[in-house]
């Protein structure tokens, strides 16, 4: 059964001491009056401080139809990042890889005894890395923006046991995340997390996170799943921190829009991670 996502607000109460009253003459006690009412106009340090914590909090709440445009640009902008980190980064993680690119750079001197030829053929390579990443990720990209990024009310919003959250941040949306109830397992997935550049480093994504898990606890899911390509460690030791188990990877993982022809198979290679909290025994 879907239940609503309750809306937690956090308030920060200041509350002043009551001064006792000083005995005095008539003219002593306004002068005291006018020293209060000039001191009370001043802000305290607390009271500052209450408001720049305020200000810097965050909060999560669903996801709104005004929010589209604001929720596509950081959807849009997570992905594109993984162009230089799986052309690059993620050769690292690609052992065969790396033995075939050696072979073809000694090759290359075998039949031309060319050295600046030789001394050329990894940043062709590189090159050609890139240049598929870029393809294979932007037709991935299109794919997204034209199914459930299109239509985030019909694909998260209104189905049973599912949901999609925005973080904002000083009136800004600044992180997305999502929810995809599965009824066949009884299981929860996560997906389409991602947070804004410029906001990172304050735990937004922890906290997108930990929305999800309450979500599924409250929709009685028994354990909550995602899948990933994420090249950058953060993204592993975030997931781990909000106590997921890594249950395997797929080394050579077909995104969607993916063609598989050789040129591509031999340029991109992309690692598959998949996790699983499990919140309790069916």
């Amino acid at each position: 059964m879907h239940c609503s996502s309750p809306k937690m607000v956090c308030e920060t109460k200041i509350v002043a001491d009551e001064h006792e009253a000083i005995a005095g003459t008539k003219k002593d006690s306004i002068i005291v009056s006018s020293a209060q009412m000039w001191t009370s106009s001043l802000p305290s340090p607390s009271a500052l401080e209450s408001k720049v914590e305020k200000r810097d909090q965050v909060s999560i709440r669903e996801f709104e139809r005004s929010d589209h445009k604001e929720v596509r640009r950081i959807f849009t902008e997570g992905i594109m990042e993984r162009i230089p980190n799986s052309a690059f980064r993620g050769l690292k993680q690609q052992i065969r890889t790396q033995f075939i690119y050696a072979f073809l750079t000694v090759m290359c001197y075998v039949m031309t005894k060319s050295l600046t030829l030789t001394f050329c053929t990894p940043f062709i390579l590189m090159g050609a890395r890139y240049y598929y990443s870029r393809k294979v990720i932007l037709n991935y990209l299109d794919c997204a923006l034209h199914t459930d990024m299109a239509d985030i009310e019909s694909y998260y919003m209104k189905p049973t046991g599912s949901c999609f959250w925005v973080a904002v941040l000083q009136g800004q949306v600044v992180g997305i995340v999502a929810a995809q109830g599965r009824e066949d397992d009884n299981t929860m997935e996560l997906r389409r997390m991602s947070v804004d550049s410029h906001f990172r480093g304050k735990g937004i994504a922890k906290a997108l996170g930990r929305r999800v898990l309450e979500f599924a606890m409250l929709n009685n899911y028994s354990a909550v799943v995602l899948g990933t390509t994420a090249v950058k460690m953060a993204a592993h030791k975030l997931y781990e921190s909000l106590g997921f188990r890594r249950m395997g990877d797929t080394e050579d993982y077909t995104l969607p829009g993916m063609t598989r022809s050789p040129l591509e198979r031999l340029f991109f290679q992309i690692r598959y991670s998949r996790y699983r909290l499990q919140l309790h025994e069916e």
